[in-house]
């Protein structure tokens, strides 16, 4: 597994200490902004204290593996507050993953993906995730929280990538703001259902991208994991069998009871499977793009 060593100013990421890492990221956000100013102290949470500040949702913060969180408060008078919460998170790709938990919005046109709905503002940017919210939404507010982006986006210097495995879904047929990459099983449950079990092995060191099709009027599901070792993989695919297709007549295939098509198959490190397919055909041919796009 890669390690990555961010650097600003030739510091690293990883030897900065708390009071280092939270300069960082206080000099991402203005003081002020349309004349909302920044309002008493910034509160700064780890993945331990997280639940101090988020309770439901920390988990999900934490299983895309973030470091620090800053929360700014900006007020202006007869005006509904401002929050600016900044995730640091260990890499851009998890960055890219905890915002695509929740895609819902229209385009922001910031960073490198945003979204915009109902007074929440969210993007992302190198191995930043930004959160801004109006605690009411009006026509100040929004214009607002689209200049205090911008501000923040324009902060940080470094665009980040997004994770390479996205790129192995096809793009014929995939629903627009339908990807979502993660490392574990409760997040894939959170999107597409698969067992109460993590019958796929997935933890915190494997990748994996799932994306929505439509065929006509029918939708299907692909997932793609990567694993650290082909073995791993291979287990993982096993587990997978005998678990959600014991008495499949064809290894890796299918059909379920609602008449649509469940297809798996393992390549090298990779375990690809497509649910809800609405025939044969066309799992094997999605399956197949994949496998093709794996060296």
């Amino acid at each position: 597994m890669l390690i990555f060593l961010f650097l600003i100013g030739g510091i690293s990421l990883m030897s900065m200490d708390r009071k280092e890492k939270r300069k960082i990221l206080e000099d991402l956000l203005p003081r002020e902004v349309r004349g909302w100013e920044a309002k008493g102290k910034d509160d700064l949470f780890d993945p331990q204290t997280i639940f101090d500040y988020i309770d439901g949702a920390g988990e999900v913060y934490r299983s895309y593996n973030f470091t620090l969180l800053l929360a700014r408060r900006y007020s202006k008078e007869n005006q509904p507050d401002i929050v600016a919460d900044v995730f640091e998170m260990s890499s851009s790709r998890d960055a890219f993953g905890v915002f695509t938990h929740d895609l819902e919005g229209e385009d922001a046109g910031v960073g490198r993906g945003s979204t915009y709905k109902g007074g929440l503002l969210s993007f992302w940017k190198d191995r930043f995730f930004i959160s801004l919210y109006a605690e009411e939404e009006t026509e100040e507010t929004k214009e607002a929280l689209f200049s205090l982006a911008k501000k923040v986006a324009s902060s940080i210097r470094s665009e980040g990538e997004t994770p390479d495995i996205v790129a192995l879904l096809p793009q014929e047929d995939l629903v627009e703001k339908s990807v979502h990459y993660f490392h574990n099983h409760l997040i894939l449950n959170y999107h597409f259902y698969v067992s109460d079990e993590n019958i796929l092995l997935l933890d915190q060191e494997t990748e994996a991208a799932l994306g929505t099709y439509r065929e006509k009027n029918e939708k299907s599901h692909l997932l793609v994991v990567r694993y650290l070792e082909e073995e791993k993989a291979s287990q993982a695919f096993k587990s997978f069998i005998d678990a959600y297709m014991p008495d499949a007549e064809e290894v890796g295939l299918v059909q379920t009871e609602d008449m649509k098509w469940t297809a798996a198959q393992v390549k090298r490190d990779f375990v690809i499977i497509v649910f809800n397919a609405p025939s044969v055909p066309f799992a094997r041919d999605i399956v197949g793009k994949v496998v093709d796009k794996i060296e």
